[in-house]
């Protein structure tokens, strides 16, 4: 009985180790997008869509993720070594559920970027075209809360968009 107890004693005190050991995976410090990125300019995304402050929103989540997960430092486009341009092509809603005929409940946005990192000699070192993130939300009768949910979803995709672009571009992810 006591070699049964010293097994389990000893298996436990093994995975309380292990957990203590394998905790604290973070994408802080990830290095630099693309090798040879140290430094980036980030303008403001052309908008194509109808939803008038989605450049902003887009602009600001890609600017706030590669502070927070690269090493790559944001600066003024003379002294950047690769400059990162967006184009935000539409964004879309689509309805997802209903009530009624006339009454919708929950819809999709989803939006579609272009996105092209351009170093300082004007030659293109990545790209993707078409690249699509979507989120849902609830609609309300009242326009004030229906618009407020309407934009925290494009915010939300927005955030979503720039961590998913961002994984990509870096070196070491």
């Amino acid at each position: 009985m006591k070699q049964i107890r010293s097994i389990f004693q000893t298996a436990g005190f093994i995975f309380i180790i292990s957990l203590c050991v394998s905790c604290g995976y973070q994408f802080a410090g990830g290095g630099y997008i693309r090798n040879t990125v140290a430094t980036v300019a980030v303008p403001v995304m052309e908008n194509h869509s109808t939803e008038t402050t989605a450049d902003v929103a887009f602009t600001n989540a890609v600017i706030r993720e590669i502070i927070e997960k690269t090493d790559t430092e944001i600066v003024d486009e003379e002294r950047a070594d690769a400059v990162l341009k967006g184009s935000i092509r539409s964004i879309s809603f689509a309805t997802l559920s209903r009530a009624t005929t006339e009454t919708v409940l929950e819809r999709r946005v989803t939006a579609t970027l272009d996105v092209k990192l351009i170093n300082s000699e004007g030659d293109v070192i990545w790209s993707v075209s078409d690249f699509s993130t979507d989120d849902d939300y609830m609609v309300s009768d009242d326009q004030a809360t229906d618009d407020t949910n309407r934009e925290a979803a494009i915010d939300e995709i927005a955030e979503r968009s720039a961590e998913r672009l961002i994984g990509k571009l870096l070196v070491n992810f």
